[in-house]
């Protein structure tokens, strides 16, 4: 439950982030505008690269497991043959 808080945590923060840039890049067009609009995205592209962080390493520590369809469809064995066709 605390890693899929974290995780929707870090994407609204990414959103907001995303939005404040786009605030500042219509508004005004200025330098101190065009500042603010660089800091926010640094922000974002820093938030995106510590969730991808965080998240391999939930799933390398095995404390996240993957339960999606891709799961399930790796899971499955292949049905075998007698090389009739």
């Amino acid at each position: 439950m605390i890693i899929k808080s974290v995780v929707i945590i870090a994407f609204i923060l990414i959103i907001i982030s995303l939005g404040s840039a786009l605030f500042h890049l219509v508004s005004h067009k200025n330098q101190e505008s065009s500042e603010k609009t660089v800091k926010a995205l640094t922000f974002r592209i820093t938030l995106s690269i510590l969730l991808f962080v965080f998240i391999f390493i939930a799933l390398v520590t095995g404390t996240f497991k993957p339960h999606g369809l891709g799961m399930q469809m790796h899971m499955k064995k292949p049905v075998q043959t007698d090389g009739i066709k």
